[in-house]
Parts: structure tokens; sequence; C-alpha cells
């Protein structure tokens, strides 16, 4: 019978990534039946497991903001892992992006030449200081 232990107990086995086959064993019915009764809870596999962690966090609050300082712990490191959490998917998401080509400006000949003379200029000054430190050891 698909009581409303029941369901959260499915509910609770989804959030831990069990699968149809695990769940069924553990209420000790068929697949089929698990499929029958708990239809609604098997379809929001994908949300079980943040509204388990949305409970967790609203607990350890409610606990926290009592003074429990057990659970104001376990508030902040909920909070640094959910922090860990979002900044990984921001990653994911910005690596999955295309990344955006930069137009590269085209130099014409005059700028490139004054560019290769000015590196020229900055060559022999770095030689010219290397030879003016070695002559002035000897």
């Amino acid at each position: 019978m698909a009581t409303e232990k029941n369901r959260n107990k499915v509910m609770l086995l989804l959030a831990m990534g069990w699968s149809n086959a695990r769940i069924a064993n553990a209420l000790g019915i068929t697949q089929p039946t698990l499929r029958k009764n708990y239809f609604q809870q098997l379809r929001c596999r994908d949300l079980a497991r943040d509204r388990l962690e949305g409970a967790r966090l609203d607990l350890a609050w409610e606990l926290a903001k009592a003074g429990n300082v057990g659970a104001m712990r376990e508030f902040a490191r909920l909070m640094e892992r959910n922090d860990r959490m979002e900044l990984e998917r921001e990653l994911a998401t910005e690596a999955k992006q295309p990344e955006k080509q930069v137009a590269v400006e085209r130099l014409g000949k005059k700028v490139m030449e004054e560019m290769r003379a000015l590196d020229a200029d900055a060559d022999l000054m770095a030689e010219l200081e290397r030879e003016a430190t070695q002559n002035a050891r000897h």
C-alpha cells in the first residue's frame, strides 16, 4: 500500500540515486507495483536530490537559529558545499559555450615596420646593457 511514509521513503531513495529495482526490493514489492503506486515520485527522480538538500538546509537553519552550535557549523558547511557546486556549474556552462572569436586587427606594413624597429631597438639596448655590465667587471 502506498502510504505517506513509503512515498517519503521512495523520494529519499531516489535522492540517494537508487534504481527502481533496488527501491522495489527495499519496499518488498515488484517493479510494476512500484511504477503503478509511486508513479508521481518516480517522475520526480531528478528533483528528489534537490528536495532532500533543501530539507537538510532548512532543518539546519532552523536549529541554528535556535542556538544549536552544531547546526550552525553544519549550515556553514552546507553553504560552502552549495557555493562550490554553483561555481562548478558556472565553470561547466562557460566551458560548453564556444569561445567568442576576437577580431584580430590587421596592421599595415608601415605599422609592422615601426614595431619591428622598436623591437630591434629594445634588443640592441638590452645587448648594450649586458656588454656594459660585463665590461664594468673587467
